[in-house]
């Protein structure tokens, strides 16, 4: 008879440990932290909500102050995050954890998943009508093929 020695953690094979969601203020985002949240009450998982604050390139301010601008709106939309996740602890009862990271979206949620291990990704539609051409963030992450990420409408 052989005897199976664990070699460690293998992704998916006893539930997610920690479950990300990307948030960002949008609707579908705000859905996505609580479909993320009751797969996390269910699993026992972390829930980690991640907003992604984005960094604008060299050029495209022209002079003008926008960075503070974007920093004043990142922390101001943090503080509304913060709240909304506020409620949904208090409704689901969950372990969570909020995160900002810098970046590109996409970039920022990969970076994040790596940070923090997630087992799973979740994250809302793009309501761009852009995205439906060129591809969201949520079609990059699921063709990464790195974890298992749930898109909620």
């Amino acid at each position: 008879m052989t005897e199976h020695v664990s070699t460690g953690f293998e992704r998916g094979t006893d539930g997610p440990k920690v479950i990300l969601a990307g948030v960002d203020g949008s609707e579908s985002s705000l859905r996505a932290a609580a479909y993320a949240a009751g797969l996390a009450r269910r699993q026992n998982a972390l829930l980690a909500l991640v907003y992604v604050q984005p960094v604008l390139a060299g050029g495209a301010a022209l002079g003008a102050p926008v960075a503070g601008t974007t920093g004043e709106i990142a922390e101001g939309l943090v503080a509304e995050i913060r709240a909304s996740a506020e409620r949904l602890k208090g409704i689901f009862e969950v372990r969570w954890q909020f995160h900002t990271f810098r970046g590109d979206p996409y970039a920022g949620l990969v970076s994040a998943a790596e940070e923090l291990r997630a087992d799973a990704v979740v994250v809302g539609a793009s309501e761009q009508a852009g995205h439906r051409i060129v591809g969201s963030v949520a079609v990059r992450l699921v063709k990464a093929g790195r974890w298992p990420v749930t898109v909620v409408p």
